[in-house]
């Protein structure tokens, strides 16, 4: 079964609100060693991720039994490395310098035109000119929302860390999707960054911090772990396999609405003026990338029916996403 367009940009609508929304619930475990967080929330994700790929194995587009090559381990390895385990510590450097939240998610609202730029190139395609400009936009409004505030040289470099991470995160993930699926990729790559953040834990001297979480810290953990990892990363993963690196790329713009919607929430108060034209200027930009067609998509009707020896071929009884 294959999704629909729209279906697809709701899907990662929904993933980037999710993450975007994740950042005041993050601030509940400020008192919490980071990285020892950081490894329980992906171990109980990649736990489930597993359970829900046995349970449900054509669930997100992957076949039954299939498992990740050598290469493919490399690849989420990566993904591991650099946007779950890399980003998380990049965030952490940068806060931890004296680098406003707002700076830093400025930084990281380049996402969109980085992977507007790099994901045709890596596909030996050219950049489409629309997305550019869609992606230009979007991260336009998103300085808008985040706003400017104080920053250090090092902090600077740990958001720049942390953007690279995000950019590779979507980027080398659409290269294994197609085979492996968005629940086995996601769960692969939960599962890869657990050592690499316990490592990183006994590097950073966290285990004389060790302790039980409160209430409040595993109430915490229990949603980055469910809603902020399971639920975006394979609703994420589908629809970025659906809508490209590309068109998809876009809508991480919308991380920095989702926190601020969020933090307006919780603070019952409105926003102000910049950045609730940051808000429009963000979907401005999403409205102008989103209806355009990239060169990779056909029309509808130049879809043709399966000849007779394609139905004979087995197919997945599954979300498949395809570009």
């Amino acid at each position: 079964m294959r999704i629909s367009k729209g279906m697809a940009v709701a899907f990662c609508v929904l993933g980037m609100t999710l993450v975007g929304s994740s950042v005041s619930v993050s601030q509940l475990l400020l008192d919490y060693p980071t990285l020892t967080a950081q490894a329980i929330r992906y171990a109980a994700a990649a736990a489930v991720l597993f359970l829900i790929a046995h349970r449900f194995p054509r669930l997100g587009g992957a076949r039954p039994g299939v498992r990740p090559t050598a290469r493919e381990l490399g690849i989420l390895l990566v993904v591991a490395a650099t946007g779950m385990a890399g980003f998380n510590a990049c965030i952490m450097l940068a806060l931890h310098h004296d680098t406003e939240p707002a700076v830093v998610g400025t930084v990281i609202g380049a996402a969109p035109l980085g992977l507007a730029l790099l994901g045709p190139l890596i596909a030996r395609g050219r950049p489409s000119s629309r997305l550019i400009v869609a992606a230009t936009v979007v991260v336009a409004g998103t300085a808008l929302v985040e706003g400017t505030g104080r920053a250090t040289t090092v902090g600077l470099l740990g958001a720049a860390g942390a953007l690279a991470g995000e950019i590779l995160f979507s980027l080398l993930a659409a290269i294994v999707l197609p085979r492996l699926g968005a629940v086995r990729v996601a769960a692969w790559s939960c599962a890869l960054a657990v050592p690499l953040l316990a490592v990183g834990a006994l590097v950073a001297g966290e285990p004389a911090a060790w302790r039980l979480p409160t209430a409040t810290e595993a109430g915490a953990l229990v949603y980055l772990a469910g809603l902020m990892t399971v639920v975006a990363f394979v609703v994420w993963f589908i629809g970025l396999e659906r809508l490209g690196v590309e068109r998809a790329g876009i809508l991480v713009g919308l991380m920095p609405v989702a926190t601020l919607a969020t933090a307006a929430v919780m603070a019952t108060a409105l926003p102000g003026v910049g950045p609730a034209l940051g808000v429009l200027t963000v979907a401005v930009g999403l409205a102008f990338g989103l209806t355009g067609r990239s060169r990779t998509e056909a029309p509808a009707s130049a879809e043709q029916p399966p000849s007779a020896e394609q139905s004979r071929a087995p197919e997945p009884a599954a979300l498949t996403a395809t570009t």
